[in-house]
């Protein structure tokens, strides 16, 4: 850990996180899955428009991995608390490379678009748990918490571009390789990523895995919203990361429509809904450069001025314009990157596969909610109606927030993690001075390298959590 002038640390680089033993081949294998995952969702719909030519079964073909992926995080996800996380995610990649394979053969033997949505239900559902296990990887390969903070950002950051490159990829890849050499390379990802994580140095668990019988997993759940519950801290950062969803996913939700009205050409549609991915990019890379604690403080204020720039679309500004403020948005919507690393390292260690799964399946669901929202009012008013009022309701939402926010409370916990003597010893603060027994366990713990992160695609913005490697 480099510290700065009078022992204040200074933020580590991303070179130092991609020297961490292991961390840069498994970056790249979880790179090459989020490719293939957006790939093979190209190809599955591509080939349901060709057997039916119905653009309602096309977009179903979307839909029906929304709701299986949050049963599968919901439902799942305390598996990770249960057995090691590196085998969560051998297991995991390995049955859905099994799952592509019979979705190959489906494709090749049948037109039944019912089997094929099955399939994708199946897929989604058993890769609920893969996300929560990266997560608690990553934890595991950072215990230095300002290096973790770092690599958080680093592979937010990453599931932003690929999210942009593998939808470019995915329509080329299929017309030059057709549907089934399309979908074997989204299996071989899965492989590749079960190789890594059989061949790299195991981690050391930060605890045991917790025993008791399956049929224990539905009160498991209800320990993790417990937890969140009982903290105030994980209560707000929670209801604030939910709250962002509808004026995060009104501008995607609308700018076909928005486009269609104001150019009549799907052009200017996808440069619309490309503005918030490549602010969010720019947002984390300028955010990402102040130290962690720093991106913390400011968390609440860029999210109240978030919504802000959307309300120049109820003008209807030339389409320039309304590109630029939905870009601005997408860059204050990177106060989802502390706000995620704080929740993350603010989970007991032993409750993290719980919270997390159940804090992403209902990420998801909200995001998924909000985005039929955006579309009911555009239907009922207009696509820049729906983003104004999409808007102004996110923003009462977060002036509610702010009004209860414990801010000097939040604040000290957020100091303890990235206190002075981590940024000093490159070791986490412990004592009693520096957290509350309950979060202590979670951060003392140095472990050996852990192996490759998650093959799930997430629904961007709200879920943007990122694969651990």
């Amino acid at each position: 850990m480099v510290s700065g002038k009078g022992g204040s640390a200074t933020v580590p680089s991303y070179a130092e996180v991609l020297r961490t033993p292991v961390f840069l081949p498994v970056f790249a294998a979880s790179t090459l899955s989020t490719w293939g995952d957006y790939i093979a969702r190209i190809t599955v719909a591509a080939v349901v428009y060709t057997w039916t030519g119905s653009a309602l079964a096309t977009a179903a073909t979307f839909a029906v991995s929304l709701v299986p992926s949050i049963l599968g995080r919901a439902l799942l996800a305390p598996l990770c608390d249960r057995l090691a996380p590196r085998t969560t995610l051998v297991g995991t990649h390995l049955i859905r490379a099994a799952l592509v394979l019979l979705l190959v053969l489906c494709v090749r033997t049948t037109e039944s678009v019912a089997l094929v949505l099955g399939i994708v239900f199946v897929l989604e559902f058993v890769g609920g748990p893969a996300m929560t296990a990266s997560q608690m990887l990553l934890t595991d390969l950072f215990p230095v918490r300002r290096v973790y903070a770092r690599a958080f950002g680093l592979t937010t950051l990453a599931t932003q571009v690929n999210q942009a490159i593998g939808l470019a990829l995915g329509g080329v890849v299929v017309g030059l390789v057709g549907d089934t050499t399309a979908l074997l390379l989204d299996l071989a990802t899965f492989l590749v990523g079960a190789v890594v994580l059989a061949v790299v140095t195991p981690p050391k668990a930060v605890v045991e895995g917790a025993d008791g019988p399956l049929s224990g997993l539905l009160g498991d759940l209800a320990e993790g919203w417990r937890q969140i519950r009982t903290s105030s801290v994980l209560t707000m950062l929670l209801l604030l990361s939910l709250a962002s969803a509808l004026a995060a996913a009104a501008p995607e939700a609308v700018a076909l429509p928005y486009a269609s009205d104001h150019a009549g050409s799907s052009t200017w549609g996808g440069l619309l809904m490309a503005a918030p991915i490549l602010g969010a990019v720019a947002g984390l890379l300028l955010l990402g450069r102040l130290p962690a604690e720093r991106q913390f403080r400011i968390v609440l204020r860029l999210a109240l001025l978030m919504p802000v720039p959307l309300l120049v679309t109820i003008f209807e500004p030339p389409l320039p314009v309304v590109w630029a403020a939905w870009f601005v948005s997408g860059a204050l919507q990177s106060y989802m990157l502390p706000l995620q690393s704080a929740f993350t390292l603010l989970v007991p260690t032993a409750m993290r596969g719980r919270v997390f799964g159940l804090a992403g399946a209902l990420s998801v669901g909200v995001t998924g909610l909000c985005f039929l929202a955006a579309g009911w009012v555009s239907e009922h008013t207009s696509p820049a109606a729906s983003v104004g009022i999409c808007a102004v309701l996110t923003l009462g939402m977060f002036v509610l927030l702010a009004a209860r926010w414990p801010g000097e409370q939040m604040q000290e916990e957020i100091d303890a993690t990235f206190g002075p003597a981590e940024a000093q010893t490159g070791e986490p603060q412990t004592g009693e001075a520096s957290r509350p027994d309950e979060l202590e366990a979670s951060d003392a713990h140095p472990v050996d390298v852990p192996g490759v992160g998650s093959h799930v695609v997430e629904a961007r913005p709200v879920d943007r959590e990122p694969r651990a490697g």
